[in-house]
């Protein structure tokens, strides 16, 4: 195994990973010019999601009775696994892991420690890991678990780890080969939650510090092959106080994408410089999560009990003429606070959730396109001055 590395990365000196550069700029690139390019680093989805908590039975308790997940599997002394706790969540193509350790010494202690309940690993799928491993490492990823191989009586399953921002790292995953309960070592539970209507994870923010953002681009495009598919500058994601940047980075398959953001200068504290300070280094912000009924899904979360962040009226009076004709009633969107966002492809529907830690870092998205690729940039505005209000609730402004 060789030693965690997450120093900042370097910047990309050609273009052949798929993304028309100049210097280190990563350029956004359409999708004809996207078809017309050589997958180098396939992937062929987000495997799962594993977090470091400090309990995690009881943040399995949240996810299935707040979120709707269903208990799948586990691991921990009782499967003869000494130092952690694993509980497997499931909920259609959404597969969470949550980790707690058993003793107050080792990484996954420390990692609570230092950062709270946070996203560890985004664990991605893969065709070939070694492949997938040593290309990384090759292209200047460092490596963080070499390539091996974990058996058990059902089969066995291929996987390697490289590190990413942070003390966040993406597992490589192949289980062609393995039938069993997630991994070799965790033992099949049937706690089943009542669905809340997500779907799969549509995507995952990133916050990095400022003025990494571009570096942090740029080792998307040369370590994976990522390409950018989007920006926005200070001036279109800004209030009267704060402001960020943020540059959206997408795989070959467009299934894997990462919006990267960096705070931006402005007169009081920005929702990212909150998120690096209690967050304690760069990580996981938020994870967007697709429904197919947004209005049914935000109705059983928030009956659920979980708390969603909130706009003005002023906004749903002025949403007609900003975003056209809707098929859902407007009056219900209002009721619930879901956002409206239309681009030159469709539209969507967003909400965002308060925080689901303590400290003011981790929250969830639930997100309904119809026909939009977007980000919602038209709602940037009404959403961070909500954002700001919990912040200046918690004296963090």
């Amino acid at each position: 195994m060789n030693t965690e590395k997450t120093g900042a990365p370097g910047a990309v000196t050609n273009g052949k990973n798929g993304n028309s550069q100049v210097g280190s700029e990563v350029r956004p690139t359409t999708p004809e010019s996207r078809a017309e390019q050589k997958d180098t680093f396939p992937i062929q989805g987000i495997d799962y999601i594993e977090f470091y908590v400090g309990n995690a039975r009881q943040a399995a308790h949240f996810y299935r009775t707040v979120m709707g997940f269903s208990i799948t599997a586990y691991a921990g002394p009782e499967t003869q696994v000494r130092d952690r706790a694993s509980y497997v969540l499931e909920q259609e193509k959404i597969r969470f892991v949550l980790t707690a350790p058993m003793l107050p010494e080792g990484p996954i202690a420390e990692h609570v420690f230092k950062h709270g309940d946070g996203v560890k690993d985004i664990a991605l799928r893969v065709p070939d890991v070694d492949y997938a491993y040593h290309t990384a490492v090759e292209r200047g990823a460092a490596g963080v678990l070499e390539p091996m191989t974990v058996e058990g009586e059902k089969g066995r399953i291929r996987k390697a780890a490289i590190a990413t921002c942070g003390d966040t790292i993406h597992s490589f995953i192949n289980r062609d080969n393995y039938e069993g309960a997630f991994m070799p070592g965790y033992h099949k539970r049937d706690v089943p939650g009542t669905p809340a209507g997500v779907k799969a994870v549509d995507h995952q923010v990133l916050n990095v510090e400022l003025g990494k953002m571009n570096d942090w681009v740029n080792y998307y495009a040369r370590i994976m092959g990522f390409s950018q598919l989007i920006s926005f500058e200070d001036k279109d994601i800004s209030t009267e106080y704060s402001a960020l940047m943020s540059k959206v980075m997408q795989d070959g398959t467009g299934r894997v994408k990462f919006p990267i953001n960096e705070p931006a200068e402005g007169r009081k504290k920005s929702q990212i410089q909150e998120y690096l300070d209690f967050y304690m280094s760069p990580g996981v912000q938020h994870i967007a999560l697709i429904t197919g009924d947004i209005l049914g899904t935000v109705s059983t979360l928030r009956d659920n009990g979980l708390d969603f962040l909130r706009v003005p009226h002023s906004y749903y009076e002025e949403a007609p003429e900003r975003v056209g004709e809707v098929k859902e009633d407007l009056n219900h969107l209002e009721e619930l606070g879901v956002l409206i966002d239309r681009d030159d492809e469709g539209y969507l529907l967003q909400i965002f959730s308060k925080p689901v830690e303590d400290r003011p870092t981790l929250f969830y998205e639930i997100i309904e396109r119809h026909g939009s690729r977007g980000f919602g940039k038209g709602n940037f505005r009404a959403l961070f001055e909500a954002i700001e209000r919990e912040q200046e609730l918690r004296g963090n402004l």
